[in-house]
């Protein structure tokens, strides 16, 4: 994870920023560049999402999965 912020950081996607709640840790913040990159790449990331993840899956899979995900992004 760190050799791949500091390749963002160097590129100027990110930069780190000193964690407020725990001074020994630091967050890769993005940039206004790496939010255009972002936005720039989301359609294309979103695609590859559809064809290898969820175009393969029936209907009652998917809401089955999209169950399983809200229970997870609900945990702390």
């Amino acid at each position: 994870m760190t050799r791949v912020v500091s390749r963002l950081e160097k590129q100027g996607f990110v930069q780190r920023v000193q964690c407020a709640e725990d001074l020994r840790g630091w967050n890769a913040v993005l940039t206004d560049d790496g939010l255009a990159r972002l936005r720039e790449a989301w359609p294309a990331h979103l695609a590859s999402v559809r064809r290898h993840m969820l175009d393969d899956l029936a209907d009652h899979d998917l809401a089955r999965q999209a169950d399983a995900l809200r229970r997870i992004a609900r945990k702390p």
